[in-house]
């Protein structure tokens, strides 16, 4: 079961990955919530990507920021597409 602490971390994380995406992927925003949400999607969604692609998991809290602040660009990316097509 996960601890208040990994939880609110997570949150935090899925927080800074989100507003940092948005920064990233112009007009990729998607509010507070919502780009908290991208980011913990985006980080889970690095979680599945990087090890396949051959990186693995470990580095500390800034790594873990960058890996999912990149599973969130490629989230909001998609979005975007899903959206304008």
């Amino acid at each position: 079961m996960m601890g208040f602490d990994s939880g609110l971390a997570m949150l935090l994380t899925g927080l800074v990955a989100g507003w940092l995406a948005a920064r990233l992927v112009r007009g990729g925003g998607l509010g507070l919530i919502g780009n908290m949400a991208v980011g913990v999607a985006g980080a889970f969604l690095a979680g599945v990507m990087l090890p396949v692609l051959g990186f693995g998991p470990g580095g500390g809290i800034f790594v873990t920021i960058l890996q999912a602040t990149l599973g969130a660009v490629v989230l909001l990316v998609i979005l975007r597409l899903v959206r304008s097509g």
